[in-house]
């Protein structure tokens, strides 16, 4: 996914190796500034009401100062190449130039501005990815910070965190975020932790101050998408190592275990959490969304409008929620912004399954695997999202480390030796 890191300055003096230590703690504060940016402006009400401009200053600044701060981290444009960050580059293309046409409006371009500004962002990241685990631990923190929001909005107002419009489902009380969202949190905190558990990167009561209390958020949230994306991607993720782990191996078959014991002990609890009080029949039609699929696909389009989409919108068709990430790709970025992202998935994909087993890949095939599974019922593919972030650091878990730079030896003078002394 990745080659030599390429400056933007002839002559520039060399930098620190890239996470050989030489990670500056800014950027993790980038990273969390982006993830501020991906959280949204809509969502559940919140115990002191928060109107939308102000939320929306809050994440557009956080994605102006995470640029800002990148910038001022890697001066001379220090990048690595990305075959990752390339595509994402590309799919602008077809964004543009649907956004840009008369009848679509400035909040298309204003998208596509945000996009733009979110893919340089990572350029200038890109830096410092080396394959190491150094942006897990971020991703790890700043969105357990998010879950800990959500915790307190549960303490705090325990009416407004589980309204009855959303079936008493947990949201978030203190900023508004829906039970979708805070599943994909907690699933992803939980994902990457039980990794590092198995890698012995950490221990685990430290793993287990994380992973429990996401465990109880993540139940409570009622949410399939997630559970299945968490359980799916880490028996792809666990499996990636069971060749070479012998604490893989032995996970493994303790899951198994506690897996089939639960689900013949709590087979009917498992059901009734799982259906949500839906008829059968709603549950076959997904909640209402096969109906928003069926029209937009049965929508007439000009040949513009197939090729390049409609413009960046808010993921809604006719005033409904589209849910689908290559649907919702298909009605704003065309066929092409679908091929696009489609290689994207593709390509990252097939770097990890060509990478040697490793802790690193085996959390990429987690958060590939994830998007992979949520983008059926969850849009953010094709614009500034947490699911892209979450691809991001995927790709920089598969970049190949740079060789270290080769040591300069002195050389030492040779001493002169006087004619009668070589006799």
């Amino acid at each position: 996914m990745g080659g030599e890191p390429t400056s933007g300055a002839a002559g520039a003096p060399p930098a620190a190796a890239p996470g050989s230590g030489g990670t500056p703690k800014a950027v993790g504060i980038v990273w969390a500034l982006l993830g501020l940016n991906t959280l949204g402006s809509a969502g559940a009400k919140t115990v002191v009401p928060l109107p939308r401009s102000l939320i929306q200053m809050a994440t557009m600044g956080a994605l102006v100062a995470a640029f800002a701060l990148a910038l001022a981290l890697n001066p001379r444009l220090r990048i690595r190449a990305s075959a990752f960050l390339f595509l994402l580059t590309l799919l602008l293309v077809p964004s543009v130039i649907a956004s840009v046409q008369p009848d679509v409006g400035f909040g298309a371009l204003f998208r596509c501005t945000r996009l733009a500004v979110f893919v340089g962002t990572l350029w200038l990241l890109s830096h410092w990815w080396d394959g190491g685990l150094t942006f897990v631990r971020y991703h790890i923190r700043m969105y357990f910070a998010v879950l800990v929001l959500v915790a307190a909005g549960l303490v705090v107002a325990p009416g407004t965190a589980m309204p009855e419009y959303y079936g008493g489902r947990l949201v978030g009380a203190l900023w508004p975020l829906t039970p979708p969202q805070i599943g994909q949190y907690a699933a992803i905190v939980i994902g990457l932790a039980v990794l590092l558990v198995l890698g012995r990167r950490t221990t685990a009561g430290s793993a287990a101050v994380v992973v429990v209390p996401s465990l109880v958020l993540l139940a409570m949230t009622h949410t399939r998408t997630a559970t299945l994306g968490l359980l799916i991607g880490l028996v792809l993720a666990i499996g990636s190592l069971v060749l070479t782990s012998a604490a893989a191996r032995r996970f493994f078959a303790w899951a198994v275990l506690c897996a089939t014991v639960a689900a013949v002990a709590f087979s009917s609890a498992l059901r009734a959490w799982f259906l949500r009080g839906q008829s059968q029949e709603n549950f076959a039609n997904l909640t209402g969304r096969a109906k928003v699929w069926d029209a937009l696909l049965a929508e007439p389009r000009s040949t513009g409008e197939k090729v390049f989409g409609t413009g960046l919108g808010d993921k809604s068709f006719d005033g409904l929620p589209i849910d689908n990430s290559w649907l919702a790709v298909y009605d704003e970025q065309g066929l092409i912004g679908v091929v696009v992202v489609a290689a994207l998935v593709v390509v990252i994909g097939g770097v990890a399954l060509l990478r040697p087993p490793s802790l690193p890949r085996a959390c990429a095939i987690f958060l590939i695997s994830y998007c992979a599974i949520s983008s059926y019922t969850e849009v953010g593919l094709g614009d500034a999202s947490a699911y892209l972030l979450h691809l991001a650091l995927a790709a920089s878990l598969l970049v190949a480390p740079a060789p270290p730079a080769p040591l300069l030896v002195a050389e030492i003078p040779r001493r002169r030796i006087p004619r009668w002394a070589r006799r």
